[in-house]
């Protein structure tokens, strides 16, 4: 509780004092040290980016995309501003870094929440609102900190109570509450999103999904954690939390199901790895690879570009074809009609020698061309070959196989034949006559 005797420092008259000391000539020095400042913190966060070889990371929290868009910039600025100001308060009356030192805070702050947002939801359309929620108490926590209207808003806001239950609360407790919860989290957050980047980092097939497993799991125990400690910070009694614990426990049995074995599947499948991301799997019809696992569902993209949201729950209690899990290889094959006249040892060359000359079709095992079917226009003959990365597409490669096919037999006059069908014609009045099959032409 602030007592109603504490003086608060009278805004307009602090005002008025840092205004009249922007009319002395030590506000040179003052701008010229946190010129300075400046300077130094560029060079030292460069220095650091080069040291630790950060320059390719454009998602890092602390470095950023440049320089001077990461977290360490400002923060490196302002502890060189404090330990300038502490230096100078000793010699010359401070007026610029007493605006300084409250706008790199700020500064801070939102470099901080926005940075951390932005790494650990991505992808969240809601993520644009909270950064401006995060700029805007920023620096309206600046304005009335230079003003000097901060103690009197915080002992206004001392007085507006109301009980709850045999407590009574009031609004400044409830919005210092609030602050320490969001500040925890976004500290939690920033944790787990460097756990996960240290982990993902060059790891690929079954190592990929584990550690992402790994870093799902750690996300939700920080964030757990986090919330916790910031409800006792507040002085909430974590005892009063057991019915509530409870309730939710009986809602996830049975209102939350679906999303619970949904969240639970994704943690088994990525525990035991029995589809990993990159995979290519069949799931009810569709067929595609797996481009990510989250905790609540699979992510699978087809060849032609499609993607398919699956539920993890679907993919423990269905029937799933994984292509990958024994052997990535892929078997194709592609039909050609030639005349009954052509030479089949040099059909079946043709074939072998068109398929060997694309860089996908694998030489182990070998292409084979096979006399499969006496059809009714011609021979028909069957084409198979491996490919080993059905992930760069399948369509493409039996194109590129059929046009070398087509190239080759008009090389070599061989002759792709229509199909050839009788047709009987009758005179008016002329009673149909029944055929038990085709005539030759």
């Amino acid at each position: 509780m602030v007592s109603n005797n504490t003086a608060a420092p009278p805004p307009i008259q602090d005002f008025d004092a840092w205004l009249s000391g922007f009319q002395q000539t030590t506000v040179w020095i003052e701008l010229g040290v946190l010129a300075l400042c400046v300077g130094m913190a560029w060079g030292l966060g460069a220095l650091l980016r080069r040291a630790l070889n950060r320059q390719h990371e454009e998602s890092s929290i602390l470095f950023g995309r440049q320089v001077v868009d990461g977290v360490l910039f400002p923060l490196l600025l302002l502890t060189l501003a404090y330990v300038a100001r502490s230096v100078l308060a000793q010699q010359i009356p401070l007026a610029v870094f007493k605006v300084a030192i409250p706008v790199l805070v700020s500064l801070v702050v939102i470099r901080v929440g926005v940075k951390v947002l932005q790494a650990a939801f991505s992808s969240a359309p809601w993520v644009r609102v909270m950064e401006r929620t995060i700029s805007w108490m920023a620096w309206g926590f600046m304005v009335l900190w230079v003003s000097g209207l901060l103690p009197i808003v915080l002992e206004e806001m001392e007085q507006i109570t109301w009980k709850m239950g045999s407590s009574t609360v009031s609004l400044r407790t409830l919005i210092e509450g609030a602050l320490t919860a969001g500040a925890m989290l976004i500290v939690t957050l920033w944790i787990s999103a460097a756990i996960e980047a240290r982990l993902l980092k060059s790891a690929i097939g079954g190592d990929l999904s584990l550690r992402k497993a790994l870093s799902n799991a750690t996300r939700a125990i920080l964030m757990f954690l986090g919330l916790i400690v910031a409800l006792s910070a507040v002085g909430i009694d974590l005892t009063a939390l057991s019915v509530l614990g409870g309730a939710v426990g009986v809602g996830i049995g049975f209102g939350l199901q679906k999303l619970a074995a949904n969240y639970v599947s994704g943690f088994v499948i990525l525990a035991e790895r029995s589809m990993r991301i990159g995979d290519n799997v069949r799931v009810d019809n569709f067929e595609g690879r797996i481009t990510d696992i989250t905790t609540r569902y699979t992510l699978i993209r087809s060849a032609a570009g499609r993607e398919s949201i699956v539920p993890n729950e679907m993919l423990i209690t269905n029937r799933v074809e994984n292509l990958s899990l024994a052997d990535p290889k892929v078997w194709q094959s592609t039909v050609v009609s030639v005349g009954y006249d052509s030479d089949v040892d040099t059909v079946r060359r043709l074939l072998v020698e068109a398929a060997l000359a694309q860089p996908r079709v694998l030489r182990e095992p070998s292409p084979n061309a096979a006399l499969s079917a006496f059809g009714a226009d011609g021979l028909e003959f069957t084409l198979g070959y491996w490919i080993a990365d059905p992930e760069n597409g399948q369509l493409n490669v039996r194109s590129d196989i059929n046009l070398a096919v087509l190239a080759a037999l008009r090389t070599h006059g061989i002759e792709i034949p229509y199909p050839q069908r009788v047709v009987h014609m009758r005179a008016s009045g002329e009673q149909p006559r029944s055929s038990a099959g085709h005539e030759p032409r």
